[in-house]
Formats: C-alpha cells, sequence, structure tokens
C-alpha cells in the first residue's frame, strides 16, 4: 500500500485486530493456528507494517468471529459505514474502498474500486458468496476457469464467488466500478 489512506488503515486494521484477538483472549499463535495465517504476518499486521491481502483479513476475521468490515473499520456513529481502503494496486488509482457493510444471511458488502491501465486484482473462491458488479467508467475483464467476460461502463454482471476470478483492466484508461458483495 502506498498512500495516507492505506497508512490509516493499516492503523485501523492494526488495532482492531489486536482488540478483537485480546478480547478474545487468543495469542498470535491461536489465531495462527484458527486462521490459517502465519503468526509473523499477523505481529507484522498489529504492528502496522503489514500490506496483508483481503483474503487474508477475511481468514482473520472469520477465525476471531467479526466481520471483515470490522477489522478495517475507524471508530463511526453509523455502524454500517466502513468507508476504508482495504486494497491498493501497484498505481496509486488502483484501490477498493468498503463503503459499508450490512447484515445479509450472513454479510453485505458495499465497494468502489478503481484500477489503472493494465492493474488487475485477484479473488480467491468464496463458495457460497455472490457479487454483483456494476462498471461505471472504462471496461473491466472478469476471467474466471470458465472463461472471461468483457463489462463496459454501464453494465453490470452478477456471479456466484464459489472459484477465484481475476479482475482486470486491460484499456489505456482509468475503469471504475462498484461491487456489492452478499452471504
Amino acid at each position: 500500500m502506498h498512500s495516507q489512506a492505506s497508512s490509516a488503515l493499516l492503523a485501523h486494521l492494526a488495532g482492531n485486530l489486536r482488540r478483537y484477538r485480546q478480547s478474545r483472549e487468543m495469542s498470535q499463535g491461536a489465531l495462527a493456528v484458527a486462521s490459517g495465517v502465519s503468526r509473523r504476518m499477523i505481529a507484522a499486521i498489529e504492528g502496522g507494517d503489514a500490506n496483508a491481502s483481503i483474503t487474508t483479513l477475511d481468514r482473520l476475521a472469520e477465525a476471531l468471529g467479526v466481520r471483515f468490515a470490522d477489522l478495517v473499520r475507524a471508530e463511526r456513529s453509523d455502524p454500517a459505514t466502513v468507508d476504508a481502503v482495504a486494497w491498493q494496486g501497484e498505481s496509486p488509482q488502483s484501490k477498493a474502498v468498503l463503503l459499508a457493510s450490512v447484515p445479509a444471511e450472513r454479510e453485505a458488502e458495499l465497494w468502489t474500486w478503481a484500477l489503472a491501465p493494465g492493474d488487475s486484482y485477484t479473488g480467491t473462491a468464496a463458495p457460497g458468496w455472490h457479487e454483483i458488479v456494476y462498471v461505471l467508467e472504462g471496461q473491466l475483464t472478469i476471467e474466471t476457469a470458465g472463461g472471461r467476460r468483457d463489462i463496459l461502463g454501464g453494465h453490470f454482471h452478477a456471479q456466484g464467488l464459489d472459484e477465484e476470478r481475476v479482475y482486470t483492466n486491460r484499456s489505456a484508461t482509468l475503469v471504475r466500478f462498484v461491487r456489492t458483495i452478499t452471504h
């Protein structure tokens, strides 16, 4: 991560992870075993030094019995609002911002994303989860083992998240899109 926004995320994440882990009376080692994330990575996150993947944060949240949004959010009066950068690409223009998270059967999340030309993000399989992607501007390519889908600005795509997928900007201009994820 490269920006002040990502530095703020690391600070919120470090404090939130430590607070949730300690409130459950878990050592870093116990959390490592429960989440499948190395103790070294947990220590780096709690120290504000790690650029953890969204998948890593999701595994930590699940092991702690909290929502992903709870790990990355700053203190706010509105519990649904998160408004936190959760992923930063190689280019400072490429980022994912979790806007809000509300209960669904399990959880629902609203994200804004931007990918600079040539940048991509790989999402791991999340069985039982679904997404709707709405492209605001540019053209987004989503690739799965089942094929490739190009989505132009003003159009959307809905899919289950049962398999790994790659979101790519193959164009020469910034692509911006909104993702709603539910479980």
